[in-house]
């Protein structure tokens, strides 16, 4: 990572550093940034933690799509590991989890799942724009209170994604589906549970401050 880790955090912190090492058996990547700002860790913490609620409105499949599409249109690496995981634990369908970087093109996913992945590539899509017809085609199955919902959804994995993608937060292993889209990009690779390292040198830190 291209920011040092600390090695002991604020009171505050540690209740949440916890619950993630209680729940994925170790503390994750972001959380040991996240971690040097309280506060905004908490926000973020409590932020996702309702959008992603038994009781959301959006369906749990469809939340875990729109979080691994915005991972992969991001090239997050840990984003891609960590929320594929948890689409794998909700989808029960491999084929469309190994699909879904090129989802426009297969079979494998409704027409309310389309619908949703259209928007969410809008927004995600540097020069991309929202249209009229693509909220339409949402309302066939959201209310409005439930577009603004999905819109903060994709919203937030956003800032995720870019957060941990400028400060080259590694993927952790979660996920062993080949899920990563391929691209020209040499230096990307598919998500695994591999422990091999790259041959490519990582960044120098910067200075403990």
């Amino acid at each position: 990572m291209r920011i040092l880790t600390k090695n002991t955090f604020s009171l505050w912190v540690k209740p949440l550093l916890w619950l993630q090492e209680r729940h994925f058996g170790k503390v994750l990547n972001p959380a040991k940034l996240w971690g040097r700002k309280p506060v905004l860790f908490w926000l973020v913490a409590v932020f996702f933690g309702y959008l992603d609620r038994k009781k959301s409105p959006l369906d749990a499949v469809i939340r875990s799509l729109v979080c691994v599409r915005v991972s992969q249109l991001n090239n997050c690496a840990f984003c891609v590991d960590a929320n594929g995981m948890k689409l794998a634990e909700r989808c029960h369908s491999v084929e469309k989890i190994k699909a879904l970087a090129n989802w426009q093109s297969s079979s494998h996913f409704s027409a309310q799942e389309q619908a949703v992945l259209t928007y969410t590539e809008a927004m995600t899509i540097t020069g991309e724009h929202v249209s009229d017809e693509m909220l339409a085609a949402l309302a066939a199955w959201y209310s409005s209170d439930d577009i603004i919902e999905l819109t903060a959804l994709i919203s937030f994995q956003n800032l995720s994604a870019k957060f941990n993608t400028a400060l080259d937060v590694p993927a952790q292993g979660f996920c062993s589906l080949p899920i990563q889209p391929q691209t020209n990009n040499a230096t990307q690779q598919p998500t695994t549970n591999d422990s091999s390292t790259s041959t490519e040198q990582p960044p120098r830190s910067l200075d403990e401050k």
